[in-house]
């Protein structure tokens, strides 16, 4: 029992640190105007700063970050989330809905996307 309330307090004196670090956003330069779509297959990878920021990794290395309007709740924690199109390219209008890795992925708060501005990161 003392090691489970040791680990406990451990764990409420850390997380605050490391969800500060999490939700860091990394310094990037704007590189053209915001663009209101990108095509979906070349996103390559996905990187979540927070509960309004995420950086398309494109292939080729351009990176787009979006910034959403307004917060939306666990994306931040969670850094994944899942989108619908019926077209092929992600855009600005669309909605993506975060997921939690309960004991199965379960669907969470559903957030509109912001302009797609392409960026260069810093090193």
């Amino acid at each position: 029992m003392r090691m489970l309330l040791a680990a406990l307090a451990f764990t409420a004196v850390a997380a605050p640190g490391m969800a500060r670090d999490r939700e860091a956003i990394p310094a990037a330069t704007e590189t053209g105007k915001p663009e209101s779509c990108i095509p979906l297959r070349q996103i390559s990878e996905t990187r979540v700063h927070g509960d309004r920021t995420i950086d398309f990794i494109m292939t080729g290395r351009k990176v787009y970050r979006n910034t959403l309007p307004y917060a939306c709740p666990g994306l931040g924690f969670e850094e994944r989330f899942s989108y619908e199109t019926s077209l092929s390219q992600l855009c600005s209008v669309d909605i993506i809905t975060v997921l939690y890795a309960t004991p199965a992925l379960q669907r969470g708060a559903s957030c509109g996307l912001g302009p797609f501005q392409p960026v260069t990161l810093a090193k």
